[in-house]
């Protein structure tokens, strides 16, 4: 472990990467780095820039799915306190990366601002969410950014500004490594309001999705005036397995990972529902799922 000499602490070599995905599957990580504190990242960071190694983020693996061969590089987790803070100044909130989306927003209802409830019910982390512009029918978190805090491959720290970003459709051009903190500026709201939003949000999630089962929430991007699910739902393809993977019954749009699944099977199958769809309807289906392979 010469790369990493010195930082013994913070380095684990081949963890399996099962064991931090929602999917539950997926091979190990060559090295496992769980920095804790921004200057640790940033060791970590020019040291594996200078190596050539490749590096991949790590949240709460919810929006991922693993290839059983596992990755031969550097997965860094920001899972530490420092990476988790979030504080609130007037109407603005600044969140760390790592801290929690669903706390995040609790903590928002609870003093009372308004802005964040849409998001209720998707699991994940604020680097992530905003990496992705996270968000549903209700409303994405970029109606609510105002800016952040970044870290490019090679440690250079910088901060972009809510005019400088763009928030499309499950899609940011933030295109740094790592999200480091971002800013929120909310609306004052009664938090029995607010409160009565995120529940409302929360059991329509989980009337319409298998949120009980493995799986990495919706497997694509609904294409333009449509809807994704239903696409596949139209090609018969609800329940359709390969494997152990399978096309949920309850919304198309996820594909579970049952006992004795593999991320080969998902990937099948995944390929299985592009064909269909492409040759039913002429769409071809965008991935929202994050794979790493």
């Amino acid at each position: 472990m010469n790369l990493f000499a010195g930082l013994e602490d913070i380095v684990r070599q081949d963890v399996p990467l099962s064991e931090h995905t929602w999917f539950k599957l997926g091979g190990p990580a060559r090295y496992f780095v769980e920095p804790r504190n921004e200057e640790e990242l940033l060791d970590v960071v020019q040291r594996c820039h200078e190596s050539g190694i490749e590096m991949y983020v790590l949240g709460r693996g919810s929006n991922l799915l693993v290839a059983d061969e596992g990755i031969d590089g550097v997965v860094i987790r920001l899972s530490h306190d420092e990476f988790s803070k979030i504080e609130f100044e007037g109407e603005v909130v600044r969140a760390r990366s790592g801290a929690d989306l669903s706390f995040v927003i609790r903590e928002c209802a609870r003093n009372g601002l308004s802005g964040m409830e849409c998001l209720a019910g998707i699991p994940g982390t604020i680097g992530g969410a905003v990496k992705i512009n996270a968000g549903g029918r209700f409303g994405d978190i970029g109606n609510v950014a105002q800016s952040v805090k970044l870290m490019d491959s090679s440690g250079y720290r910088f901060e972009r500004k809510r005019h400088d970003i763009f928030f499309g459709y499950r899609m940011t051009n933030i295109m740094a490594k790592f999200i480091l903190e971002a800013e929120f500026s909310l609306v004052p709201d009664d938090p029995d309001q607010i409160g009565k939003m995120i529940k409302e949000v929360w059991m329509l999630k989980k009337n319409t999705q298998p949120m009980k089962s493995r799986n990495a929430g919706c497997i694509f991007k609904n294409p333009r005036a449509l809807s994704a699910g239903a696409l596949i739902d139209k090609a018969g393809l609800k329940g359709t397995n390969v494997g152990g993977a399978r096309i949920s019954r309850t919304h198309a749009n996820f594909i579970i990972a049952e006992d004795g699944s593999t991320a080969t099977d998902v990937l099948k199958l995944i390929e299985l529902v592009r064909e269909r769809v492409r040759q039913r309807f002429d769409v071809e289906l965008e991935l929202e799922v994050e794979i790493w392979q």
